[in-house]
Parts: C-alpha cells; structure tokens; sequence
C-alpha cells in the first residue's frame, strides 16, 4: 500500500471493472498497446489498494472523454511496476510510496524513467489502534507501553504474543524489524490484502474489540473507524537506510508519478496531461469512498467526480 502501502480496498470485482482489459500480471504478460508509435492509447498502470484505483480511475476518464485516447490497464505490484515502467510494457505509474533503490536504478543510472511530479497526496504508514480503545486506555498509543497491552490483541494467528495485523506480504513494511528491534511482544499476522485488511477492522470495530493495525494514509477507512497512530520513535532521515535495523517511525513521503521515459517524451497530449495530474487528499478520498464503501464502480465514481470538479481538472488539460 510502499515505503510502502499496501491491496484491494473495494471487492476484488471493483478491481476487475477497473482494469478494464482484465487485471493481468505484469509479470507473464505486457498490454499490446504500451508504447505503440502513434497510437491514440495509453497503457497505466494500477496497485492494488483503492487510492491508486482512483487515481486511474479519473485519468482513465479525463483521457478517454476529454482527449480521445484509449485507455489500457494493468494490474502490477509495486516493484514489478517499475520494471514494467522501464520497459515500456507500461506508460505511467501515478502513485509511488518510495523505492529509492528503482529510483536510482532506472532513473538516475538507466535513464529509462523520467520523474512525472508530485501527485499532491502526502502518504504516511503507521501503527494504529481504534480510538475507542485509546480512550480507554490512553497511554497505549506510545510503543512503549505497548507490552503491557499485549494479550488484549492475541489472536489464534499470533499464538502467545500481541496480534500486529498487516495486509498484504507484497507491501514494503518494517514491521518485522520493528518488532524485533523495538523488542515487542508481538507477532505480525498478514490479513492477505487490503480488502480482507478492511474487513477485519470493521468486524473488530463493529464488536469493539481491540486491534493494532498497520495502515496509512490517505485512507477512506477513517471515515468510517476512528482510528489514532501510536507513536514510534521519530523519524530521521536515514534510520530506515537498513531493513534489519529499523527501529523508527515511518516517514511521510509526498507520493510521485512516473512515465516511462519514451513516453514522456513523446506521448503527446497524454504524457503532459499526466504530468499536470495533480489532485489533493480529500480529492481523493472522495473517489475512493465512492469506490469502496458506495460500491460504485470506478468508471461511475471518476464520472461523479469529474462532473463535480471541473475546475480542478480543467487546469489538467491546458
């Protein structure tokens, strides 16, 4: 959902309706219009958890009805996204959470991704508790005190130790090093996807029963389940340099886009379209409540979206 983010926030049907020519592995397959010389067609790719969904989801929209282009999508996780990027099997990628060991690789050395611009979401990944059992027990938001609350959160999944629960393994977390660095009496358990992620928190939530979680923002979820972050240690640049010594919080990163670097240069109307693609948090948030809580399919949400924000989009265009 990264470093790092992390899965499927609506049914796994809303992710279908939103990859259009089926959700594919980027891995095994390439779409057949990705860099076609000439071709009114753009190849974008999509991560699984909702938020990316609507970012597509409008561009999708915006490109198809205001500029005539064709719009394929691919579903990819997030490291395979950028080699798909290089390659050119794919055009665009419009939410990126950090990958500075890619960026460096296809950016900076192979020159085979160019920087799209800042999405203008500013994305943070955390541990979190629902508010309701934070006014019950308010020092339990400070890692520090969380051994003391440990059995509140033991499952069967985590045996004797405190439940951590995350989504999917495909995510970028350091929760395993936290744990262990942190020396915490818990066991992270992954839910499997952001979907069942959801699904999880809102049955515990319904039955006020206690969970930490890891989640991030920007999330619909907190619309519907109060949640407060427990505080790690505080974030300094550097001390997540390496993966078995993290011991600190996680940082807010501004989310990127990035184009394949063909693409960017010549994609014509659609790489300049994508590059001024630039929309805030509750923009967002709107088209992912629609998407994963309205149940609306991400065509029908971008529409309402779009129909209700034209001043925001129009700027996109010129």
């Amino acid at each position: 959902m990264r470093v790092r983010k992390t899965a499927v926030i609506a049914a796994a049907s809303s992710l279908a309706l939103l990859t259009g020519c089926g959700a594919a592995d980027m891995t095994k397959q390439a779409s057949p219009f990705a860099g076609a010389q000439g071709s009114k067609t753009v190849t974008l790719s999509v991560q699984s958890w909702v938020g990316a969904q609507s970012n597509v989801a409008v561009a999708q929209y915006l490109l198809e009805h205001e500029l005539g282009y064709r719009v394929d999508t691919v579903q990819v996780d997030e490291v395979p996204a950028w080699d798909a990027l290089s390659q050119g099997r794919v055009d665009a990628l419009l939410e990126d959470w950090g990958h500075p060991e890619q960026e460096q690789r296809y950016v900076k050395d192979k020159k085979t991704i160019a920087p799209g611009g800042e999405l203008g979401v500013t994305g943070h990944i955390g541990w979190f508790v629902p508010t309701y059992l934070a006014k019950k027990h308010p020092d339990i938001t400070n890692w520090k005190n969380l051994n003391k609350y440990a059995d509140l959160f033991r499952t069967p999944e985590s045996g004797n130790k405190g439940q951590l629960m995350d989504g999917s393994p495909s995510y970028v977390t350091n929760d395993k090093a936290l744990v262990k660095n942190l020396k915490l009496d818990y066991q992270v358990v992954f839910a499997g996807s952001e979907a069942a992620q959801i699904t999880q928190m809102r049955q515990f939530a319904k039955e006020k029963k206690p969970f930490l979680t890891y989640w991030y923002s920007p999330q619909w979820l907190f619309k519907k389940v109060p949640m407060t972050e427990v505080k790690l240690p505080p974030y300094k640049e550097g001390c997540d340099a390496d993966p078995e010594k993290v011991a600190c919080a996680y940082p807010h990163t501004p989310l990127q886009k990035y184009l394949n670097a063909d693409f960017a240069k010549k994609g014509g109307k659609a790489a300049a379209f994508l590059k001024k693609f630039k929309w805030t948090t509750e923009d967002q948030n709107e088209v992912s409540l629609m998407i994963a809580d309205k149940k609306m399919t991400p065509q029908d949400a971008a529409k309402k979206w779009v129909d209700s924000h034209k001043s925001t989009w129009k700027k996109w265009l010129s």
